[in-house]
């Protein structure tokens, strides 16, 4: 392990530093060495791919759900013709 030798004074709230002392102590490490592990493992780019890919199953589902919609739209749309031509011939009938 390198020489520790900087300070990075780091703000946090109260629960937050609980559950950091909580997980490092879990972890049999200070809560200096837990923040180092973990910052050491943060990578932006693995976040920015899961997003992407989040946001590509998102616009997927979207697209699915708005073709759903327009199926049932233009079904009920058939409907309504369907029996709006019923009535029509049920007047007609009428004495």
């Amino acid at each position: 392990m390198a020489l520790v030798s900087e300070r990075v004074p780091v703000l946090m709230s109260a629960a937050e530093k609980k559950r950091i002392s909580k997980e490092a102590q879990r972890a049999g490490v200070s809560i200096g060495e837990y923040l180092r592990r973990a910052a050491a493992a943060f990578s932006p780019d693995d976040e920015n791919e899961a997003l992407d890919g989040l946001l590509r199953q998102v616009e997927r589902s979207t697209a699915a759900a708005n073709a759903a919609m327009d199926r049932t739209l233009a079904h009920v749309e058939a409907s309504n013709r369907r029996i709006e031509t019923m009535e029509t011939a049920a007047r007609r009938t009428r004495p």
